[in-house]
């Protein structure tokens, strides 16, 4: 492998923690708007989702570079293929972190509906496997990225118990209905969230043992 490979390598990957921790910036913000109904927090993050996507681009157009450029094999492919990967998801991520923040703007201005207990629940869970995602992602930590894997599943049982509990709080009270569909918003945005956690959580798993464990861990 030559010195400039190297080099190209390490800024790649220096480009994707950057974007990495931009993305997870975002979430702990947008998440702590939704705690505190903040609506200026919430259109901070919304203004700022172009940022996300300008990282994305570049990481992607570096990596494909890379790629036509020095034609790598082994564990070298494998970290580019899968930080290509892992850039698209941190990119969804983002959108999707803005459009939780575009919600929780709405939800800001009806203070009279109260906010399922749930959905905070998800919100601890989603971030937390963003950021040991990402952590796996840094140390290259197979054993982290399994657990983010497993955690899933508790994300996607909170996100199906939330359909019935608006139903149920519409029935109640008709007039709040707008804001407990916001939540069921924000409640599918989690789920979605902790999807593409997952997913980065396996593309690590890939790139320190070279197995795609996608479809056997059940990944989105």
């Amino acid at each position: 492998m030559t010195l400039h490979f190297q080099r190209e390598v390490e800024k790649l990957k220096k480009m994707i923690l950057n974007e990495a921790a931009i993305v997870e910036d975002h979430l702990q913000k947008a998440l702590q708007a939704l705690k505190s109904r903040d609506l200026d927090l919430a259109r901070e993050v919304v203004d700022s989702d172009d940022v996300i996507d300008a990282m994305e681009i570049e990481v992607e157009e570096e990596g494909l570079k890379i790629l036509a450029l020095h034609q790598p094999v082994a564990i070298d492919l494998r970290f580019i293929i899968s930080t290509i990967k892992i850039n698209s998801d941190l990119e969804r991520i983002g959108d999707l972190t803005s459009n939780l923040a575009a919600r929780t703007a709405d939800l800001a201005k009806a203070p009279d509906v109260p906010i399922n207990g749930d959905i905070f629940t998800m919100a601890s869970l989603a971030q937390k496997m963003v950021k040991e995602s990402l952590d796996a992602l840094v140390n290259m930590d197979f054993a982290l990225a399994q657990t983010v894997c497993e955690a899933d599943e508790q994300v996607d049982a909170l996100h199906k118990k939330m359909f019935s509990q608006v139903e149920e709080s519409i029935k109640k009270d008709l007039a709040k209905t707008g804001g407990h569909l916001q939540q069921l918003g924000i409640s599918r945005y989690l789920e979605r969230i902790a999807d593409h956690a997952t997913n980065i959580a396996e593309d690590v798993m890939y790139m320190v043992e070279g197995k795609i464990s996608r479809h056997a861990n059940g990944g989105k």
